[in-house]
């Protein structure tokens, strides 16, 4: 009713880990339709997929990532980038759902990206490239 299309659920500080983070998502979808949910998970703990991959279950379709990792939180000093793109499209492709992301050129990317702002890449299928 007054234009609000989606929400977005973030882990900015990358705390979450994939068992609390399905039981929040189940919780929030009993009064939100998951249709209407998206997920922001930073990977400071390295939980970032893992937690997605566990929301990926009860059908949340909308993801926030960044490429090469990049990013961070102003509030928590400690705290990494969003989830790395790279990594998440692999994951996503392996698990047979079509992202239409062409993995060569992201890495591309997040390596012209990361030189730029003097930083490297936080993905590990960049690295692994």
């Amino acid at each position: 009713e007054i234009g609000c299309y989606e929400i977005s659920l973030g882990d900015t500080i990358g705390i979450g880990t994939p068992l609390v983070a399905k039981k929040m998502l189940e919780a929030v979808a009993q009064k939100v339709p998951v249709s209407k949910l998206a997920l922001h998970f930073h990977d400071t703990r390295g939980q970032a997929l893992a937690n997605i991959y566990a929301c990926l279950e009860l059908g949340v379709s909308v993801l926030d990532s960044s490429v090469a990792g990049l990013g961070g939180c102003p509030y928590a000093n400690a705290a990494n980038g969003n989830v790395a793109t790279e990594d998440l499209v692999y994951m996503l492709d392996g698990m047979g759902i079509e992202t239409g992301v062409d993995q060569e050129k992201l890495v591309e990317a997040g390596r012209f990206i990361s030189e730029i702002v003097g930083r490297s890449p936080q993905s590990k299928f960049s690295i692994a490239s």
